[in-house]
């Protein structure tokens, strides 16, 4: 079993930054392949960005540049780093974890947990 708790969400000017924690419990993160992913209203689910065990890691085209996705073993702990933030990021943002070895999935249906989620909120 495996806990996950977002937190870092908050309402930020276009251009602004914020950075998003999703606190893990139940295993390592260095341990499992961990993803985030964002859901705007009257949209689907979609990837952001993840890491896997290796420390590899994959974005989305929408976020590359702006966006890093790290993590802090010590902490248990990954982040979200978001800089250059657009209107567009607007969405609640979900971490979630897969305990399968390999790559990065970009579906959700390749996690098995999922945290409640943070919103961000992005003005023009």
């Amino acid at each position: 079993q495996v806990q996950l708790v977002e937190s870092g969400g908050g309402l930020v000017q276009a251009g602004g930054s914020l950075r998003l924690s999703c606190a893990a419990s139940g295993r390592t993160v260095s341990s499992v392949r961990l993803g985030w992913f964002r859901q705007a209203p009257g949209k689907e689910r979609e990837f952001v960005a993840g890491i896997n065990w290796t420390g590899s890691t994959t974005y989305a085209d929408s976020v590359k540049g702006r966006f890093t996705i790290s993590r802090d073993n010590a902490n248990n702990t990954v982040y979200l780093q978001m800089n250059s933030l657009k209107p567009e990021d607007t969405a609640v943002y979900y971490c979630a974890a897969a305990l399968t070895p390999g790559n990065v999935v970009r579906t959700t249906d390749g996690y098995h947990y999922w945290g409640q989620g943070t919103q961000v909120t992005v003005s023009s």
